[in-house]
C-alpha cells in the first residue's frame, strides 16, 4: 500500500506507517470503493472490516467474489506491509480465494484477518480468513508476495 495517495507515513516503516493511516481515518481509494476500512495491525497481522452493500453485489444479487478477494488480499498485503522497513515495498504475486458461504444483503459487518506465514527477502506468503460477527467463515485466501526495495 502506498501512502503517498493518503499523504501519511512517509518514511516510516510498514507497521509504523499503518497505525498512522487507522489513526488519522483515512483510507486508500480502494477503501472508499468498496467502503471498507483498515481497523487494526500488528506485527505480521492486519485487519480490514466491512459491510457488504448493494455497492457489492453482483447481478444474482449476493456479494461478488472480488469483494471476498479484494478484503483477504488486503489483509494478507498489509499483514506483510507490518513487516516492512521504511525503504521496502510489495505486490502480490499470487493470491488463491477460497469460498465458503455466499454472503448475502443479510450477512452484516465482515472481517478479514491477515497474517504472515513466512518473510524472506524476496517472498513473503500470508494467509486469511474472512468472517461474520458471529465468527462463521466465509472465505480464505493463501498469498504469496513480492518484496522489493522502492
Amino acid at each position: 500500500m502506498d501512502m503517498t495517495t493518503t499523504g501519511i507515513g512517509q518514511g516510516l516503516g510498514g507497521l509504523a506507517l499503518l497505525r498512522a493511516l487507522i489513526d488519522s481515518g483515512k483510507r486508500p481509494g480502494i477503501g472508499d470503493s468498496l467502503d471498507f476500512d483498515l481497523v487494526d495491525v500488528d506485527d505480521g497481522f492486519a485487519a480490514f472490516e466491512g459491510v457488504p452493500g448493494p455497492h457489492a453485489f453482483n447481478p444474482m444479487g449476493v456479494v461478488h467474489g472480488g469483494y471476498f478477494a479484494t478484503l483477504l488480499d488486503s489483509a494478507c498485503g498489509c499483514a506483510v506491509h507490518t513487516r516492512l522497513a521504511a525503504n521496502q515495498a510489495y505486490t502480490s504475486l499470487e493470491l488463491k480465494v477460497a469460498f465458503h458461504k455466499a454472503m448475502t444483503h443479510e450477512t452484516g459487518r465482515v472481517r478479514a484477518e491477515g497474517r504472515v506465514r513466512t518473510l524472506g527477502r524476496r517472498v513473503a506468503f500470508a494467509e486469511a480468513s474472512l468472517m461474520d460477527a458471529g465468527g462463521r467463515l466465509y472465505g480464505t485466501a493463501t498469498s504469496t508476495l513480492l518484496v522489493f526495495e522502492r
